[in-house]
C-alpha cells in the first residue's frame, strides 16, 4: 500500500466505503460505474467506461487487496473502493520462458506460484495461487496449455459458481451491501 494512502487513513480514518463504482473485467480491465451505469445492472452486464490512464491504473495495482470477508477493494486514499470482479479477484499472464518453463503473473505484476489449476463448465481455466484464484487471460489460454500438456497443471473440473464458495471471495461486494443493508 502506498505511504500516501496509509496517512489519509490515519487522518480520516471514518470515510464510508464505496460500493459499485469500479469493476475488474475477465481481462484485467478496470471499469468506472457512475450512477447511471449501475442502474443498468450488475457488472457483468452493465460494465461502464475502462479506465486508460496509466497512472491510475497503476496506483489501483499497488492498492489493490481483500478484506478478511473476501471482498476485493482498492484503497484510495482514506475511502475503500469496493470492486465487482466478473469473474475472479485476479486475472494472470501466462508466459513460457523455456521449454517447460512457466511464469504467472497477475494483472497487478505481482508474480504467483501456481498452487491448483481448475477448469470451469464454460473451458475457462483458472489458477490458485497464494494471492488468490485468478482466471487465464484470454490471450495466454494456449500458453498455459502447453503446461497442461506437459503435465505441470493439471485442471480439476469444476463448476464456476462454486468458485467464491471454495476460495473465498465475493462477486459482488455491492450486492452484499445492500443485502445487508436491508
Amino acid at each position: 500500500m502506498d505511504d500516501i494512502v496509509k496517512q489519509a487513513l490515519a487522518k480520516w480514518p471514518n470515510v464510508p466505503h464505496c460500493y459499485g463504482w469500479l469493476g475488474l473485467d475477465a481481462r484485467g480491465n478496470w471499469y468506472m460505474r457512475d450512477d447511471r451505469t449501475q442502474a443498468q445492472g450488475p457488472f457483468r452486464s452493465a460494465k461502464g467506461s475502462m479506465l486508460r490512464h496509466d497512472k491510475l491504473i497503476e496506483f489501483i495495482h499497488r492498492n489493490y487487496e481483500h478484506d478478511a470477508e473476501g471482498q476485493w477493494f482498492f484503497q484510495n486514499g482514506p475511502q475503500r473502493v469496493y470492486v465487482e470482479l466478473e469473474a475472479a479477484p485476479l486475472v494472470w499472464r501466462v508466459a513460457q520462458q523455456g521449454a517447460n518453463t512457466f511464469t504467472v503473473t497477475a494483472h497487478t505484476g505481482a508474480p504467483a506460484e501456481v498452487t491448483g489449476c481448475l477448469l470451469d463448465e464454460e473451458g475457462r481455466l483458472y489458477l490458485a495461487a497464494p494471492a488468490g484464484l485468478g482466471l487465464v487471460h484470454t490471450q495466454d489460454v494456449g500458453i498455459a496449455a502447453e503446461a497442461v500438456e506437459q503435465g505441470l497443471w493439471t485442471p480439476e473440473a469444476v463448476q464456476a459458481a462454486d468458485l467464491p464458495g471454495r476460495f473465498g471471495h465475493v462477486l459482488s461486494p455491492a450486492e452484499r451491501h445492500a443485502a445487508a443493508a436491508g
